[in-house]
């Protein structure tokens, strides 16, 4: 039967860890992004020339950290979805090593 396992349990420790910490980051930049805050400005992806022929610039920016908010939150469950890879990794090794003793 072929195993599952693809990755030992030091590895998989890394990715469950990096993966909490990449869905805490991405979940909280996406609220503040949602909450279209002024911090963030240097983060919309916006030109000079885009707001200048524009006639409702502010719709148009809060668009755009809208964007990138949803951005940030598909990104933090992607990390999600490698954090259950990496938790299903640990689970195998565990088993793994109580099978072999």
């Amino acid at each position: 039967m072929p195993s599952l396992l693809f990755c030992g349990p030091k590895m998989a420790a890394c990715g469950i860890v990096l993966s909490i910490w990449g869905v805490i980051m991405l979940v909280m930049l996406g609220i503040f992004f949602s909450a279209k805050s002024a911090v963030l400005i240097e983060d919309v992806p916006f030109t000079e020339e885009d707001i200048r022929n524009d006639p409702n610039p502010p719709q148009t920016i809060y668009g755009l950290y809208n964007q990138v908010g949803i951005n940030c939150f598909i990104a933090a469950a992607i990390y999600v979805a490698v954090g259950a890879v990496s938790l299903l990794q640990f689970r195998l090794n565990k088993r793994q090593e109580y099978m072999v003793q």
